[in-house]
């Protein structure tokens, strides 16, 4: 191959290369997507958790939504809570919601002495692998499976098991309502409600009654006398099930002494 040859190829190359680059910097200036710095600017107001507690994925595209919807309305960070939101609602200029503390909080007090176990799993260590091959080692469809797939959820140490119990335990001091737990309970036995005094029925049985008692001592028989003592028209019964409405209920625990089974528990917040 002559020089000319080579010079012809080289020179043809970097035409083509040079046409590329100025192409690519065209489609480049007509698709940027120029970002709005105060998505940066409230990123650095969260706690970086990333625990997907506010619904989105991560503490940036919560940012990113704050900024772009351009309100607080029905935006809250549950790591951060009051001092995170009102330091990004300064930032933004805006009014944020009031933010009522949660904490996660077990609907099941299948114990190992109020259910006792009928046999025993020797099957994988986890509750959503339990759940779809068994009932549960007491007999209960419904109750907690005790393999702790909520504790290795939890990010912040504030679920541990009971070995006495055998049921998961929330501290209430480390927990901060991130929902990571409700989301691993494959039977939706875990909810957030309102720290503080919490009175609940500890138990998601749907179950008659007769069937849930042979199970478990202190399962829910749907008996109604709680219902009918409350003042607020806060409980429900729905499938052979009491559920007492957080919203409505107003703490005043007339409910809890009228439970023949000891199934609604009064909880308060710990020290």
């Amino acid at each position: 191959m002559d020089i000319q040859s080579i010079l012809t190829a080289v020179a043809t190359l970097s035409a083509l290369g040079i046409l590329v680059a100025a192409v690519l910097y065209v489609v480049a200036q007509k698709f940027k997507v120029i970002e709005d710095p105060r998505i940066d600017q409230v990123n650095e107001h969260l706690p970086g958790a990333n625990c997907g507690g506010c619904g989105f994925a991560g503490c940036r595209n919560f940012a990113e939504n704050i900024v772009t919807k351009g309100t607080l309305e029905g935006l809250q960070c549950p790591v951060g809570g009051r001092t995170v939101m009102d330091s990004v609602s300064e930032l933004m200029g805006l009014v944020g919601e009031e933010i009522k503390p949660l904490v996660a909080v077990l609907r099941c007090n299948g114990s190992l002495q109020n259910a006792p176990r009928k046999l025993r799993f020797e099957g994988a260590v986890s509750c959503a692998f339990a759940h779809s091959q068994m009932a549960g080692e007491n007999g209960c469809a419904y109750g907690c499976l005790g393999c702790g797939d909520c504790v290795e959820s939890c990010r912040f140490d504030a679920l541990h098991l009971d070995p006495e119990t055998g049921l998961p335990v929330v501290s209430d001091s480390k927990c901060v309502a991130c929902g990571a737990c409700v989301k691993a309970c494959p039977r939706k036995i875990i909810e957030l409600r309102p720290s503080g005094m919490r009175v609940f029925v500890s138990c998601v049985n749907k179950e008659k009654g007769g069937i849930a008692r042979k199970n478990c001592s202190v399962a829910c028989i749907g008996c109604g006398a709680c219902v009918k003592v409350c003042p607020a028209d806060a409980i429900t019964l729905e499938n052979h099930l009491a559920f007492i409405d957080p919203g409505k209920c107003t703490l005043c625990q007339a409910c809890v002494p009228v439970c023949p089974t000891h199934a609604i528990i009064q909880l308060k917040m710990e020290n």
